[in-house]
């Protein structure tokens, strides 16, 4: 099977072309896959779509992406699945509007500003506290949480707004200067130090999330980092996969989407330990 020739990102009319129609299925698969974790857990998804966009398509002989292709990829992908997410979460009125306001805002701002300085800055050590406080938050996930029978719903609760300001000031910037977006640490504290219900940390942690992916986006198109035919592929099954993640979320025993939060936050934090390790072995 002979391997696609992928052209620069942005050229749109050309890479329509020249992606075969194997790739495009590829892509629209793992958008939907994407797109489905984005809406059953309440994350952005990159953590499992970078992975997957690096490796499956060179596995199966479609042609291999390069880093910076991914990565737009990923924030795009990432933008329309959380957004696709947030519909139905609010439908079950499990998105807190003005905690993501709060939230939201103060880390797409931040990030924005960590990225414009990241440059400057060795993320080495950074990258390492990233991968330290993933690992807190995987282990933290396992610590039982005293919940209401009833699934309270988004309106119903209250939260220290300026507690949740200055996290979501320290961690936007900090995730803009080793270019991890953090979500996976948002949730569990949602969960422990706001201490709101857990379909509410999920379905308003992708409220967040959406907001920090717009100017995220918005930068990567400025850069030249989104191709667009490949966009079109990823974001058509994210916002399929996330509808359905999303109905299957309310619908998942609180116990099991805990566990599965846990492991899935415990190996991002071995991927960053790994990542440290190969970057400062180089």
């Amino acid at each position: 099977m002979r391997p696609a020739v992928l052209p620069p990102a942005g050229a749109l009319s050309t890479t329509i072309t020249a992606m075969t129609a194997e790739l495009a299925i590829i892509l629209l698969a793992l958008g939907l896959a994407g797109g489905f974790f984005s809406g059953w857990l309440g994350i952005g998804g990159g953590i499992i779509m970078a992975p997957l966009l690096l490796y499956v398509p060179s596995w199966l002989g479609a042609g291999a992406l390069d880093m910076k292709t991914v990565a737009g990829l990923t924030m795009v992908q990432s933008l329309f699945a959380t957004g696709s997410g947030v519909i139905v979460h609010h439908r079950f009125r499990f998105v807190s509007k003005p905690l993501v306001a709060w939230m939201g805002g103060c880390i797409a701002v931040t990030s924005f500003a960590g990225a414009l300085l990241s440059r400057n800055v060795s993320a080495d050590l950074l990258l390492g506290i990233f991968a330290a406080l993933a690992a807190i938050a995987a282990a933290s996930m396992f610590i039982p949480l005293k919940e209401g029978p009833r699934d309270a719903a988004a309106d119903e609760i209250d939260f220290n707004r300026g507690l949740a300001a200055g996290f979501a000031l320290a961690l936007g910037f900090t995730g803009g200067l080793v270019g991890q977006s953090g979500a996976f640490i948002i949730i569990p504290f949602l969960l422990y130090v706001l201490r709101l219900p857990l379909r509410v940390a999920l379905g308003s942690s992708l409220g967040i999330v959406l907001l920090a992916a717009m100017t995220g986006t918005a930068g990567k198109i400025m850069a030249g980092q989104v191709d667009y035919s490949m966009a079109l592929f990823c974001v058509a099954g994210a916002l399929a996969g996330a509808q359905a993640g999303g109905y299957l979320s309310r619908r998942t025993a609180k116990g099991m989407l805990r566990l599965v939060l846990a492991l899935l936050i415990l190996a991002s934090a071995l991927r960053m330990v790994a990542d440290l390790v190969m970057h400062t072995g180089d």
